[in-house]
């Protein structure tokens, strides 16, 4: 056996207390993937517990923000504090915001709650990225990356199950609670596994843009609440201008963004729109579609959240097939990614409503196929076309900043149409249907906005090719 098979074999992979540090990792990865899948679950009981249904899309959107200020600031929390003490204080606040969810009287105090438990949860992502770098050699770090996509695959066959169990028994708080119980357990095994001194670079943090970031999503967030659509509109209009400027302000070291990132005819630029748009095409789906199969198609919590975690599903399938490809395929996929996801959401268009319930999934499972196709190669073009070292970082880090502003616009945007058709009174019948069209015909667009910059970063070259 050569040296170089030793030495990235598994004896070394688990050597040193690696592998419990792993396991650490992994749960903190857990804590953020889970999130999502169950709260989508629950959240049609919790809206008929608690009212306020206009509201309904603030709980992810909320969170998202929350994990958008807290992932720009992790590194700077690691720096200063060191790891160990970044991953106890980010699992405490987790913790307390699912603790403020599980407790909370109505849906406003359940929307702090979740924002709260959003800045946690991006600490401890940012905190379990840092940890990778500072304690594990180059060597491992596929077979890294490789389990935290294991987690992810996990959490998408245990979190519609979790939630739906939790939700069928209206025992929707005890799951914050069960959350905030895990969050504990984290907080335990960062003490005892992490050492004080290891500690990543430290970074500048960029409050100008991320006040921006808030101010956009606030305005969208603003536009949910209104029932008159041209006061939606302008509000909207005016928070992708915010967005814009976001993206064109200077980058570089201490940005939230790389210099290319407002720049379209850049491969960071182009990818950074693909990003974007095709999250927030997404989110209707994600944010609303239990709720629709819940009230037009009679399925349970439970079986309700497993049909909307085959997105998920899909994606975790799919990037794990195309993972080894050579680079040659890397443009094609991309693009074919793109496209699978324009295709599901125009065919949820018609099948949302009208069935069957097959034709649903299978357009679900597409969507999230074209989510796992498109992610993982234009990431590393982003990564392949920085021009150094330093935005190298910035650029990776800024990949999934983009993503959860995405996902918070698409969560507003959602709850804005949902609202104007009625549903912020409850999901009945008739805005059930009429949301089962427009959530989807209106996020078509917008999807066909994020392939165009996928189609460019799909034909583009890195510095590195």
């Amino acid at each position: 056996m050569s040296l170089s098979t030793k030495t990235t074999g598994w004896g070394d992979f688990f050597a040193e207390g690696r592998g419990a540090r792993l396991a650490l990792i992994c749960l903190g990865v857990w804590l953020n993937a889970a999130d999502s899948l169950v709260t989508s679950t629950i959240m049609p009981s919790v809206g008929r517990d608690l009212g306020g249904y206009a509201y309904f899309s603030w709980a992810t959107a909320a969170y998202m923000v929350g994990a958008i200020l807290s992932g720009a600031t992790a590194a700077r929390l690691s720096a200063r504090f060191g790891l160990r003490r970044a991953m106890v204080a980010a699992g405490l606040l987790t913790a307390v915001g699912c603790g403020v969810s599980a407790l909370a009287p109505g849906m406003i105090t359940l929307v702090a709650g979740r924002a709260v438990q959003g800045i946690g949860s991006g600490w401890i992502v940012g905190a379990c990225y840092a940890a990778i770098g500072a304690m594990f050699p180059e060597r491992h770090l596929a077979r890294i990356f490789g389990a935290m996509t294991g987690v992810w695959g996990v959490a998408t066959v245990l979190g519609p199950l979790v939630g739906g169990a939790f939700a069928e028994g209206g025992h929707w708080r005890a799951l914050f609670w069960a959350f905030a119980a895990q969050c504990a357990a984290f907080v335990a095994a960062a003490i005892w596994l992490l050492p004080e001194d290891a500690r990543p670079a430290s970074h500048r943090t960029p409050w100008r843009q991320l006040g921006l970031v808030l101010l956009g999503v606030g305005l969208i967030g603003a536009a949910d609440l209104t029932q008159s659509v041209a006061l939606a509109a302008g509000l909207c209009v005016v928070s992708i201008g915010v967005f814009v400027m976001v993206v064109r302000m200077r980058g570089g070291e201490g940005g939230l963004f790389p210099q290319a990132a407002g720049d379209l005819s850049s491969a960071i630029g182009s990818a950074y729109l693909s990003y974007f748009a095709l999250t927030a095409a997404a989110m209707g789906f994600g944010v609303y579609a239990p709720a629709l199969l819940q009230r037009l198609y009679g399925l349970s919590p439970l079986v309700a959240g497993y049909a909307a975690g085959l997105e998920a599903l899909g994606w975790t399938v799919a990037a794990l097939a195309v993972a080894g490809l050579s680079p040659r395929w890397h443009g094609p996929i991309n693009r074919l990614g793109a496209l699978c996801i324009v295709g599901s959401l125009a065919a949820l268009t018609f099948v949302m409503r009208h069935g069957p319930l097959a034709a649903i999934l299978v357009a679900a499972g597409v969507m999230g196929a074209g989510f796992g196709l498109q992610s993982g190669f234009t990431g590393r073009r982003v990564i392949a076309s920085a021009k150094d070292e330093g935005e190298r970082e910035l650029a990776s880090a800024g990949i999934n900043s983009v993503r959860q502003i995405g996902n918070a616009a698409g969560a507003c945007l959602a709850g804005i149409v949902a609202n104007l058709l009625g549903m912020s009174a409850g999901v009945s019948l008739a805005p059930a249907q009429m949301s089962a069209t427009w959530l989807f015909a209106l996020s078509v667009p917008i999807a066909l906005l994020g392939a165009l910059g996928a189609w460019r970063v799909g034909g583009m070259r890195a510095l590195s090719d």
